[in-house]
């Protein structure tokens, strides 16, 4: 189907990591103009442009927690490109290890909060100065399922991504469509999110090749399976093109096989006597 992505131009932060990388590579067969962003990870963004040669990419480096960063990687997309047509907020970092709340430090809440929903919002902000100028755009937000379900040991992670998936997202789906108003030819400016749930990417690999994880963490899916990165590529791509989302805006959208919840109690920890 035509998403008349082709020629458009798309910042996908975060785009060294597995799910970011899928959504680049989707958008590039679109013939989409990308910038791609990293934090720490030169060799797989650098990698990623190899393996997008025949696609017009730039990659920078930002810390996108930073201001003077944040506004360098849009300067930089605006010099090659004139013009940035999406954003795809992707980036983001979390404490892999269970901490919870109760021995939280909060140098830990303060730089997870950071990582996701600073980076977001300052992300949002430059693009927003364009979409100003414009009068055109749409962007994506990448959140979690831990925005809707929750995630005991991670209430920072769980925290920060509810806020991009509701608060911001809500209320920028308003602010945007003032900037890019809808007119006779134009569908407006938009603004959606994207929960993942367990998704099968470098990082959560050796976690998924345990049987009892799987079988864990699908238990609540309809669909018991685990989201492949190109599950979400879809989704951005679709979400993105304004022919084919045109009149989809301000929402939330769990990718993550039906997911109702998540174990609270494993079986065996439950006394069937005090149930």
């Amino acid at each position: 189907m035509e998403t008349e992505l082709a020629g458009k131009v798309v910042v996908v932060t975060g785009a060294s990591g597995g799910i970011g990388a899928a959504m680049a590579r989707r958008f590039a067969d679109e013939g989409a103009r990308l910038v791609l962003h990293y934090r720490r990870q030169r060799a797989p963004a650098e990698a990623l442009r190899h393996e997008l040669a025949g696609a017009d990419v730039l990659v920078v480096r930002a810390d996108l927690t930073r201001e003077t960063d944040t506004r360098r990687l849009f300067n930089l997309a605006i010099k090659r490109f004139g013009r940035v047509d999406t954003l795809i907020a992707n980036a983001g970092s979390w404490e892999s290890r269970d901490v919870p709340l109760h021995q939280m430090s909060l140098p830990q809440w303060r730089a997870t909060l950071d990582a996701v929903l600073t980076s977001t919002f300052l992300s949002a902000r430059e693009f927003f100065k364009l979409v100003a100028r414009q009068r055109r755009g749409n962007a994506v937000f990448i959140a979690s399922t831990a925005a809707v379900f929750g995630e005991a040991g991670h209430a920072d992670y769980a925290s920060a991504k509810a806020a991009m998936a509701y608060g911001l997202t809500r209320t920028l789906k308003n602010e945007i469509a003032r900037l890019a108003p809808h007119t006779k030819h134009y569908c407006g400016g938009r603004v959606n999110c994207i929960c993942p749930g367990w998704t099968l990417i470098p990082r959560t690999a050796g976690k998924l090749k345990q049987a009892a994880t799987v079988r864990k963490i699908t238990a609540t899916m309809a669909l018991p399976q685990v989201a492949r990165p190109d599950d979400l590529a879809n989704l951005a791509v679709f979400l993105s093109s304004d022919k084919l989302a045109r009149h989809i805006t301000g929402q939330t959208i769990l990718a993550a096989g039906g997911m109702e919840g998540r174990w609270l109690w494993p079986p065996g920890e439950v006394d069937p006597d005090i149930v």
